[in-house]
């Protein structure tokens, strides 16, 4: 019987595979298709993600095929800026970029190929998943592989197939509708030159066009253009009232489309499809034993690029989870906190996605130019995210010290100068959970505590004071503490103040004893 079974080898199974492969547990990916889907589809990430390849030692590789660029544009009716959140010249607190942009093919056969390098990860390609059996604490899944059936059992299992899940569809779950959906043309090209742009006004004089991720809010077509890596360029194009999608797909409209943009330009088109933007979650991301993530438990208008970051999230949030039950180490109930966790965070992306997405798609001129004025008025007031990344909220519920400054927030990563060599964060802490303190009798102190209260949890305890670095510094002093205890996620687990015993009793708490919850049989399909 394998540890984890994960059903899906698209980017967010592919992660789950190495993050969990690295923690030693056994796993068995089942993916339908014999090969990857060869088009892009996918093309945004954040700094949280690459940290996430750096904990599985991919950064370096994946980052040669990604985009670093310097934000996004939102241009308005009258062809000027109402909202700029770039990121040229400001500070990378989490050690990464805001924004990259990748090729998914190339992003998939990196996170694939990565998968070797575990004896205890096994991936079987054109293996489709026919139907799931809980019963004595396992899942009994039966796969079709070029017309034979066979069985293949796990104690968890992780759909991670897609939008159309069959998984989450076997299991009868709903789907929470945030009552967002527009017809949108997506095209894909390698461009050979600079985009054309319209006679733009208010510019951001720190950025270039070429380097920005640009949302047209022009109400006779709003148009997003995108800064692909090399030189594919994605334009997501929203179709209008009474266009067809087939009709629209043709390479004469698609053209007619893009020439403002491509004038002159060369260029080849790579694909034209249409797709319907929603905005959706799943109402259960846990049936017994078996997890959705990814696109299988929601999806979200691309309007800040945040879909595949957050399936990403999904299974680093459940990795250690699972790894923790699997060893002993935590009671099964730790699992239930991965919707908990995971939902509310899911949700306000969502929203803030389908809020933007909505005056985004505003076709009336003269409620969008009221809109672009408004807009205006709340970035002068700065009631607005001054950058992508200040839209992820904190984790308020679930394994998070909750009566602590800053807990559920994404701790920051810089790069820490020690004997003249510029280091990140995570390189010099390397602990699964990270316990950082500003002296060494608090960290004598804390590593007897751990001893006696969390002797099995792999927790490293760092005395941050020889480094004198400023950015941590200045966030223990901002938060008025003199300890933070880091998740596994790299979230903020709690802080504390002289003592940390309080902290790792409630830590102990949480995780609760090692004892297995009896699961009952249940026929899923």
């Amino acid at each position: 019987m394998f540890d984890i079974a994960i059903i899906g080898c698209g980017p967010v199974g592919a992660l789950a595979a190495n993050l969990l492969g690295k923690r030693g547990l056994s796993v068995v990916v089942l993916e339908k298709e014999a090969n990857p889907y060869p088009l892009p589809r996918a093309v945004h990430l954040d700094h949280e993600m690459v940290r996430l390849f750096q904990s599985i030692g991919l950064h370096d590789t994946i980052l040669k095929d990604m985009r670093d660029t310097d934000g996004h544009l939102h241009i308005g009716a009258d062809h000027g800026v109402i909202r700029y959140m770039g990121t040229v010249g400001k500070p990378r607190p989490y050690g990464w970029s805001n924004d990259y942009f990748f090729y998914q093919p190339e992003l998939e056969e990196h996170l694939r190929d990565a998968l070797t390098r575990f004896d205890n990860v096994s991936v079987r390609l054109g293996t489709q998943c026919t139907a799931l059996t809980q019963q004595n604490n396992a899942v009994d899944i039966t796969t079709l592989c070029n017309g034979e059936t066979d069985t293949v059992r796990a104690r968890w299992v992780i759909a991670c197939d897609g939008a159309r899940s069959v998984i989450r569809k076997s299991l009868d779950v709903k789907l929470d509708d945030l009552q967002f959906e527009e017809p949108w043309l997506v095209v894909d090209a390698e461009v050979d030159g600079a985009i054309r742009f319209p006679a733009l006004t208010g510019l951001p004089t720190d950025a270039d066009i070429q380097q920005l991720s640009v949302m047209m809010c022009d109400p006779k077509r709003p148009a997003t253009v995108v800064p692909g890596r090399g030189n594919h360029r994605r334009w997501e194009l929203m179709l209008l009232p009474g266009e067809d999608d087939q009709e629209m797909m043709k390479p004469e409209n698609v053209a007619a489309l893009l020439a403002p943009y491509l004038d002159g330009v060369p260029h080849n088109i790579v694909r034209a499809a249409t797709y319907r933007f929603h905005g959706l979650l799943a109402e259960q991301w846990k049936v017994g034993n078996v997890f959705l993530a990814g696109d299988a438990a929601h999806q979200t208008p691309p309007f800040f690029g945040q879909g595949m970051c957050h399936g990403f999230r999904d299974v680093a949030n459940l990795a250690w989870k699972l790894d923790l039950v699997a060893n002993g180490k935590a009671n099964e109930s730790l699992l239930d906190t991965y919707q908990p966790e995971r939902d509310p965070h899911v949700r306000a992306v969502i929203s803030a996605a389908v809020g933007a997405g909505r005056y985004i798609c505003m076709l009336d001129q003269e409620k969008a130019a009221a809109r672009d004025e408004e807009i205006r008025e709340k970035v002068r007031k700065g009631e607005l995210p001054a950058t992508a990344a200040h839209l992820i909220p904190p984790v308020t519920a679930g394994i998070v010290a909750s009566n602590t400054a800053e807990a559920g927030r994404r701790f920051i990563q810089p790069r820490i100068s020690v004997n003249g060599k510029a280091q990140l964060l995570d390189e010099l802490a390397t602990g699964d959970w990270r316990l950082l303190v500003t002296s060494a009798s608090l960290a004598a102190e804390a590593t007897q505590h751990i001893a006696s209260i969390l002797p099995t949890l792999n927790i490293e305890v760092t005395n941050i004071a020889a480094w004198q670095d400023p950015q941590l510094n200045a966030w223990i002093e901002e938060a008025g503490v003199d300890a933070v205890l880091l998740r596994p996620d790299f979230y903020v687990y709690g802080t504390a103040n002289n003592q940390v015993a309080p902290l790792l009793e409630q830590l102990k708490a949480q995780l609760g004893d090692a004892t297995s919850k009896p699961l009952q049989q249940e026929q899923i399909a």
